[in-house]
């Protein structure tokens, strides 16, 4: 099995040397400082659970991979409609696109069924840039429960969680979901197959909808925000609104809010991807966040006040940390 890790960050490196640590013939395309250091050390990981080196191959020119089985997409959603020339040297035939993004997929609505099969999202897929890139076909959804920071190039510290749900589109059981679940559970990582991956995205979704772009808003950790009463009770109210919209859209999360919150406060000072991007200057991952959710939300009709405020917030200070 040839694997691709486009984007291998914190966790794009941290999943490509799991794979290599299984077998796969892993490639993972990164630039800077972090791929001169994989190229000369490997991948170092740190984890609770054992520390590990992988020396998967590291490049930053997808035309020297080739062709492969499986991308696994570790860039940033915001960065897609533009990938286009990094994607296309790695694709065959029958490539299937990994991505492990928050919040919603510009899948989404592909083999949905119903009323809104096959609908596009502006926020997350503008004029249909993302679909033209990466086709919906290729898609397999991937919902990422593991917390990593980059410590330092080459240096990736696993926090905690180990699970990467994935699954198809159209809800099946596919052959190539099951071999790289095998291959993702023979590196040490937990990946089961979901026959409805979108309940999973919601829950997911619920803490990064809120915990998120709070805390880049109030530079918090998880604890932090866990801890202070006032943003816990926004916090709440954006769970509560969210999982309004996931129900209009027949979707079922199945935990409380309660432990959604004490899930998050386990994780303790560890600072979200968001609150880390916007501490090293990068563009926030805002749009499959908050905007999708505030365009499903127009879509069935559900009110969402707090979302739409905090997205009105968060919005701005996307837009000023990117002048």
């Amino acid at each position: 099995m040839k694997v691709a890790v486009l984007g291998a960050g914190a966790i794009g490196a941290y999943v490509g040397a799991a794979l290599h640590r299984a077998g796969a013939d892993v490639h993972l395309i990164a630039r800077g400082p972090h791929l001169a250091a994989m190229r000369q050390d490997g991948v170092r990981v740190l984890s609770p659970r054992g520390d590990f080196t992988a020396r998967p191959r590291a490049t930053d020119d997808p035309a020297e991979v080739g062709p492969v089985d499986y991308v696994f997409l570790g860039l940033k959603a915001n960065s897609y409609a533009a990938c286009g020339p990094l994607v296309e040297p790695l694709l065959h035939g029958t490539t299937a696109v990994v991505a492990a993004q928050n919040g919603i997929p510009w899948w989404y609505f592909h083999r949905h069924g119903g009323p809104y099969d096959g609908r596009r999202l502006e926020s997350v897929d503008p004029g249909g840039a993302v679909s033209a890139v990466l086709a919906p076909e290729r898609a397999v959804g991937c919902v990422v429960y593991a917390a990593t920071e980059l410590e330092r190039p080459g240096v990736v510290r696993h926090v905690e969680g180990t699970r990467f749900s994935i699954g198809e589109p159209d809800r099946g059981v596919s052959a190539r979901c099951r071999e790289l679940s095998e291959a993702m559970r023979a590196g040490g990582l937990k990946c089961p197959v979901e026959t409805d991956l979108r309940n999973d995205i919601w829950l997911k979704l619920l803490g990064n909808i809120s915990f998120n772009p709070i805390s880049a808003l109030v530079r918090a950790t998880m604890r932090q925000m866990c801890h202070h009463g006032g943003t816990r009770r926004v916090i709440e109210t954006m769970m509560t609104e969210t999982l309004a919209v996931a129900h209009a859209l027949g979707c079922e999360v199945g935990v409380s809010i309660e432990r959604r919150l004490a899930g998050a406060e386990k994780v303790g000072d560890h600072r979200t991807s968001t609150l880390q991007d916007l501490e090293r200057g990068k563009p926030l991952e805002l749009d499959v966040l908050l905007a999708a959710v505030v365009e499903l939300a127009e879509i069935t009709g559900v009110p969402v006040p707090t979302l739409r405020t905090v997205h009105a917030l968060s919005d701005l200070l996307a837009l000023r940390s990117a002048a």
